[in-house]
């Protein structure tokens, strides 16, 4: 079938949005209508060079729509199921599925890639065959993608806010929950107020913190954050130190969560310095590929028994934790409506970037024509 989706062909170039062939669902794939589209950050750092995913791609990972088809031996979904496409896949064979760190699925290894298993290409532009984003190519009105991409959800939830859960709500949220453990009464500072900084304040509230410092150099951003649990606000970690250490008496966070746009290796000493002896630091944030240079307290790691945790996908489990957290929106508790400030089509995704650089959106959401 033919479709339009957003193509990246040159890198520091804006997204193209061109005709392309899309291929039938063959042996474990399925067809899925798209409702609507996030704009994450990790999109962009195909644009600026920053990941190192090989041009044209088509964009996109974080989405949601309807099946309208599968191939051979799918089991999970069938024709009008309503779905989640999970940036990283889940197998539930593999070791890491298998102990319950879906996350790092083996099969997440392809994605990067953005083909089938065997190198041949899901969408064409004429005889040339165009990668896509995870796998998926969420900036299109459809996609093919494995079987191990998609979650069904239940149809009463809006299919253009559970879009938002294929990548930064569950990375945000998930940042705070699962990988620096955040507990009842801790003292919690989150440092970049995007959509996954912004879930990463809410995975705190939901997870019972008392204090909650956002820390963003956008003054939208800081007050957004406070209608989602923020209880006090910076605009930098540098600012953010002597607040922390008043409100604490001295005694510092219980953890920080650096999930800014773009991680910089001088970033983590004052990350490190948010957080107590004993304090849990976690990175969410992408760095170029080829940054290797960091600068932190070696002292402080050791003799203080700080921590640094990497946090890919808010080391979730999508299969599980995609329902999960739809649930808590059902039941009022997690806030999804808010997060969206723009709504675009796919031929605005540009206009959509450019008010992320601007700061001027918490999350940009490309809807499609039902």
């Amino acid at each position: 079938m033919k479709t339009k989706a957003a193509i990246a062909w040159e890198n520091n170039k804006p997204w193209s949005i061109e005709e392309v062939d899309l291929d039938d669902p063959r042996e474990d794939e399925v067809l899925v209508r798209l409702a609507a589209s996030g704009l994450c950050h990790s999109d962009d750092h195909i644009i600026t060079g920053d990941m190192p995913v090989p041009l044209p791609v088509i964009g996109g990972h974080e989405g949601s729509g309807v099946v309208e088809a599968v191939g051979d031996r799918v089991t999970s979904v069938k024709p009008g199921d309503h779905v989640v496409f999970s940036f990283l896949p889940a197998c539930g064979r593999c070791r890491w599925c298998s102990t319950g760190r879906q996350n790092l699925c083996d099969f997440g290894a392809l994605i990067m890639a953005g083909t089938r298993p065997d190198g041949s290409h899901r969408v064409h532009v004429g005889d040339q065959g165009i990668p896509t984003m995870s796998g998926i190519g969420t900036f299109s009105l459809h996609s093919v993608a494995h079987e191990t991409s998609v979650v069904k959800i239940d149809e009463d939830i809006p299919l253009e806010l559970a879009a938002l859960v294929g990548c930064g709500v569950t990375t945000g949220w998930g940042s705070a929950v699962n990988t620096a453990k955040v507990r009842p009464g801790e003292t919690v500072v989150v440092v970049g107020i995007g959509g996954i900084g912004m879930s990463a304040v809410q995975g705190a509230r939901l997870a019972g913190a008392e204090r909650i410092i956002a820390v963003d150099p956008v003054a939208f951003k800081r007050e957004q954050a406070e209608a989602f649990g923020a209880t006090h606000t910076a605009a930098s970690m540098e600012e953010a130190i002597p607040l922390v250490n008043e409100l604490t008496m001295g005694v510092m966070a219980d953890a920080a969560i650096l999930t800014a746009g773009v991680v910089k290796g001088d970033m983590i000493a004052p990350l490190m310095s948010l957080v107590s002896k004993g304090g849990r630091t976690v990175v969410t944030g992408v760095s170029p590929m080829m940054d290797t240079q960091v600068t932190m307290s070696l002292f402080e790691l050791t003799i203080w028994q700080k921590e640094v945790r990497g946090s890919l996908y808010g080391a979730s489990n999508p299969r599980a934790d995609i329902p999960r957290l739809l649930d808590l929106y059902r039941r009022g508790q997690l806030r999804l409506d808010e997060m969206v400030t723009t709504r675009y089509s796919l031929e605005g995704i540009n206009d959509g970037y450019a008010a992320m650089h601007a700061g001027t959106n918490i999350r940009g959401l490309m809807v499609y024509p039902v």
